[in-house]
C-alpha cells in the first residue's frame, strides 16, 4: 500500500473539508417589489378560560396537544406567560367558524385566562368571576395586539362565539362591556336598543328571523326556522355576551332588539358642503381693492 506524503494528505483533507462546508446555491431573490394586495394573517383574537388552576393550566398548555399564545395568571399581580410566538399557530380554537372563516387557529391569537369556569349546582350552573386585575392586564395586552395586527372590534371574540355547540368560555361573567368601554369590541348603543325594544315588544320575530340575524352577525347557526337545541345554544352564547342578566336561549324581544342593532349599522352621514357666498360687489363708480 502506497502512503501519501504528509503535505499531500493535508491538502486532500482541507479540500474535502472545504467541499463539506460550502452550502448549496440558493435561489436568487429580488425584494424590491411589494404586492398591493396583502394583509396580516392575524385577523382574530379569541378569549378563553382555562377551567383549571394555574399549575394545571401551565401543564396542559405546554405539554399537551392544546396551546395558546398567551396565558394570563390569576396571581395577586396577574401577568402573561408567552407560550407561542404570535408569528406561529397555536392550537386553541379547534373546530370553529365565524363569518366566512373556518378553523380559526391559523388566523387568530389565542389568550387563555386562568379561571375555574363553572360548577353545576342544584340551583343551576354557577360561573366564576374574573379578577379585575386580570381584566386590567388583558385590556393592556389587547390594545397592543390590536395595534400590531389592526384587529377590527368585531373580531375580538370568545371561544363560545366560534364554537357555540361545544364551548361556553369565557362565559357570562366575563366583562365584555369593559372591553367595549376601552374601545376594543363592538357594543350595541343603548338608546338604539331601547327604540327597537318598543317595536319588538309588540311583535317578537319568528325563529327564522333570529337564525338569519345570528348568522349575519357571524355565528354558525342552523337555518331551519325551528327552535332546535343547536339554535338555543347559539342564543345562549349571544345572550351571555350581550345580556348577561338572562341567558336562557329564549328568542325574546330584548334579544331581538340587541341583535337587530348589532346587525344594522348606522348609515354613513354625508357631509353637507358649506354654502358658498358670492363675493361682495363693489358699489358703482368705486375701484375694487384686494
Amino acid at each position: 500500500m502506497k502512503l501519501l506524503p504528509l503535505a499531500a494528505l493535508s491538502t486532500a483533507v482541507a479540500l474535502l473539508a472545504g467541499c463539506a462546508t460550502v452550502p448549496p446555491p440558493g435561489p436568487r431573490l429580488d425584494t424590491t417589489l411589494t404586492a398591493r394586495s396583502q394583509s396580516d394573517r392575524i385577523k382574530y383574537i379569541i378569549l378563553h378560560y382555562t377551567v383549571s388552576d394555574l399549575p394545571r393550566s401551565i401543564k396542559i398548555l405546554t405539554q399537551q396537544e392544546v396551546s395558546a399564545h398567551y396565558l394570563l395568571t390569576d396571581t395577586d399581580q396577574p401577568f402573561f406567560y408567552t407560550l407561542v410566538d404570535e408569528s406561529r399557530q397555536a392550537n386553541h380554537a379547534g373546530l370553529s367558524s365565524w363569518k366566512i372563516y373556518n378553523q380559526l387557529n391559523s388566523a387568530s391569537i389565542g389568550i387563555e385566562i386562568v379561571n375555574p369556569g363553572f360548577v353545576d349546582t342544584p340551583q343551576g350552573r354557577v360561573y366564576a368571576p374574573f379578577k379585575q386585575a386580570q381584566i386590567d392586564q388583558l385590556i393592556l395586552l389587547l390594545k397592543q395586539i390590536v395595534a400590531r395586527h389592526d384587529i377590527k372590534p368585531e373580531n375580538i371574540l370568545g371561544h363560545s362565539d366560534i364554537a357555540p355547540q361545544r364551548k361556553q368560555d369565557p362565559g357570562p361573567m366575563f366583562p365584555w362591556k369593559q372591553l367595549a368601554d376601552a374601545g376594543l369590541v363592538a357594543w350595541p348603543e343603548p338608546s338604539r336598543v331601547a327604540a327597537r325594544l318598543q317595536l319588538f315588544q309588540q311583535q317578537v320575530p319568528d325563529v327564522a328571523w333570529f337564525q338569519r340575524k345570528l348568522a349575519q352577525h357571524g355565528y354558525a347557526v342552523p337555518q331551519t326556522g325551528e327552535l332546535d337545541q343547536a339554535t338555543r345554544n347559539v342564543m345562549v352564547v349571544f345572550q351571555s355576551k350581550y345580556r348577561q342578566s338572562l341567558y336562557d336561549g329564549e328568542p325574546d324581544a330584548e334579544t331581538a332588539a340587541i341583535l337587530d342593532v348589532l346587525t344594522s349599522p348606522l348609515p354613513v352621514q354625508m357631509a353637507v358642503p358649506p354654502t358658498v357666498m358670492p363675493p361682495p360687489q363693489p358699489a358703482p363708480g368705486t375701484v375694487p381693492t384686494e
